[in-house]
């Protein structure tokens, strides 16, 4: 097998993994970036045809190219992914695409990552594969559905032509059941269950935006972080819950006559979903908009916590030497897993990298189990 060596290998060509290696090419750094796609920014392809950031496009850009487009308006999913596209190109940064890691592992003195042909040794190794994880999470009981009630995930979802005519639950009240079911809405009836999050008091395009976002940007970039109640409390329920409504209200829902339940999906009648509050939908279809769980099983190293998030502090892992995560949800604020914030958590990430590269790599990485 070919072994390649890299000084700092970064997995994942996302924003948060093209971001990482702009900090260490102008720290004059050697590094790789590798990702499982065929082109960068696929992540963002592969999502719903409506998608929008929820930022604005003043505040999307990555340092060394500024997002291209009106100031104020969101960029669509696409137009991201192409803008990532071009940022890799513009910084000349080293991108290997179609190149999946099947297992990362100790060696003395760094890691070696394990490809479908080839392996790669690195001294660091930074983990950019995503905020909340790729895996779709969806309950036991969606196994138990009626065969004719046609079922996917959010992640699977791309336009209402792909779900059968007739009525349609949404599980999930974060932001891609509020997008979906808003969406579904207008061609069939349209069910949402689940609690909601809460509501960020202005829209991302909305006039007041202009005055709200620097103050809200300001927020999640400093308040609501790793170091404050607030932003520890925060973190729990992001992770886990969702974040709060951002473009879709509860108000655009009723409008568009979707059915709100803030019961959640607990068990079946008669093979249909039942809600805890003793609804039974009677539907054609289901979108489980019920988030993924993070799966780094590939990773073979002491440092998953129980619920399946790395034990890190804004990327950095204590118990493993040279391995570094960038772009989880709350990796240090609320801000961690949108574009303003993404750039801050990956520039600290580079320089403990180049800390420990000028320490000569003093402490080595622990051995595998």
């Amino acid at each position: 097998m070919d072994i390649q060596h890299i000084e700092t290998l970064i997995i994942g060509a996302g924003q948060a993994g093209l971001v990482t290696g702009y900090h260490l090419k102008r720290r004059g750094r050697e590094f790789l970036v590798v990702d499982g796609n065929d082109r960068i920014g696929d992540n963002w392809r592969q999502q719903w045809d409506s998608l929008r950031l929820f930022t604005p496009a003043r505040y999307d850009g990555l340092p060394g190219l500024p997002f291209p487009g009106p100031a104020w308006r969101c960029p669509a999913k696409d137009e991201v992914a192409d803008y990532l596209e071009s940022y890799a190109l513009h910084l000349d940064l080293p991108v290997r695409t179609s190149t999946r890691v099947q297992r990362l592992e100790a060696r003395p003195g760094g890691y070696l990552a394990t490809l479908d042909d080839a392996a790669i040794s690195c001294d660091n190794v930074v983990v950019a594969t995503g905020s909340f994880g790729r895996t779709p999470r969806t309950p036991t009981l969606a196994a138990l559905l009626d065969p004719a009630i046609r079922q996917m995930h959010s992640s699977e979802y791309r336009r209402p032509a792909q779900l059968p005519d007739g009525p349609v639950l949404v599980v999930g009240a974060s932001h891609s059941g509020l997008d979906i079911a808003y969406e579904l809405a207008a061609s069939r009836p349209t069910i949402l269950s689940g609690p909601a999050r809460g509501v960020i008091p202005v829209r991302p395009e909305s006039p007041l935006a202009r005055g709200f976002m620097p103050i809200m940007v300001f927020m999640f970039r400093h308040v609501l972080t790793r170091r404050t109640p607030m932003g520890r409390k925060e973190m729990q329920e992001v992770r886990f819950h969702g974040g709060p409504a951002f473009r879709v209200r509860e108000s655009d829902l009723a409008r568009r006559g979707v059915e709100r339940h803030q019961a959640k999906v607990t068990g079946l009648s008669d093979g249909r979903p039942l809600l805890d509050d003793g609804t039974v939908a009677d539907v054609a279809a289901v979108v489980w908009c019920t988030g993924f769980r993070q799966a780094f099983d590939w990773i073979d190293l002491p440092v998953i916590g129980e619920h399946g998030w790395p034990e890190e502090y804004r990327g950095v892992v204590d118990a493993a030497p040279g391995l570094f995560f960038c772009g989880l949800s709350f990796q240090y604020a609320f801000s961690s897993m949108v574009f303003p914030g993404v750039s801050r958590d990956a520039d600290y990430v580079a320089r403990r990298i180049v800390a420990r590269q000028q320490a000569g790599r003093r402490t080595a990485a622990p051995q595998a189990i």
